[in-house]
């Protein structure tokens, strides 16, 4: 069966001095409306006050024009999530969420909405992190143990959100990212990081991965030197 994407792939969720979702909001609403989704099902499984996380991003696409629903309302979560017009997954902790996506039963199910039902998928930090091979390259600390790292494998690599470039001035002498990024391919078979600054946003439609939003992304692939991209590249050959 041919696979269909339909991906936004945020960042962050919050861009300094922009309110939640705010800088991306254009790029959400075209990304959605040209798609016909009036209703959208929310992911908060990344934070534990679950009421409150819904309740910033339902003012959020309410404001926008959206009707939306958080899974942790709903008596089944997998029913809910087969059912979506559009599936939203928030940042937070990425190994609680994981974790929360196994417990409920909800990796295969949201793999087979986007990549066999074309379901339009909007992930943000955690959210994004959780979208590829797996959590490998998060920033999170492990505050919980998922049953595997495994992802959803909506792309196949992974992306490391928040990206922060090395200051060179600075008498910090721990890892930059850069450093454990490089440290992560030591390990053999692992798949190319696309690094996202905050601001960016990477746009997978079909066969196309384009990246949008403020800044430029940083390519880390295993045995290669890393490569900077300015915005409008388009990524499509990590998908192949």
């Amino acid at each position: 069966m041919p696979v269909t994407r339909n991906l936004l792939l945020l960042s962050n969720s919050t861009l300094h001095p922009t309110g939640y979702l705010e800088y991306a909001a254009d790029h959400i609403c075209d990304f959605l409306k040209s798609r016909n989704v009036t209703e959208v099902l929310f992911v908060p499984y990344a934070l534990r006050d679950q009421d409150q996380y819904a309740a910033t991003a339902r003012a959020a696409f309410e404001g926008w024009g959206f009707r939306l629903t958080s899974i942790h309302e709903v008596e089944h979560p997998a029913s809910a999530a087969a059912a979506a017009q559009a599936i939203f997954i928030g940042g937070g902790n990425t190994f609680q969420l994981l974790n929360n996506l196994y417990q409920h039963k909800l990796i295969d199910v949201i793999r087979k909405q986007v990549l066999e039902k074309g379901v339009p998928y909007i992930g943000s930090s955690a959210g994004t992190n959780v979208s590829t091979v797996s959590i490998n390259t998060t920033n999170d600390m492990p505050i919980v143990y998922p049953p595997s790292f495994k992802a959803l494998g909506l792309v196949p690599f992974n992306i490391n959100p928040h990206y922060i470039d090395t200051d060179t001035s600075s008498t910090h002498k721990g890892e930059t990212r850069e450093q454990r990024l490089l440290q992560y391919h030591e390990i053999p078979g692992s798949p190319p990081v696309l690094a996202l600054r905050e601001g960016s946003i990477l746009r997978v439609v079909g066969g196309k991965a384009e990246l949008v939003g403020k800044f430029h992304a940083r390519l880390f692939v295993p045995g290669k030197e890393t490569v900077e991209y300015p915005t409008g590249t388009d990524f499509s050959f990590l998908l192949m």
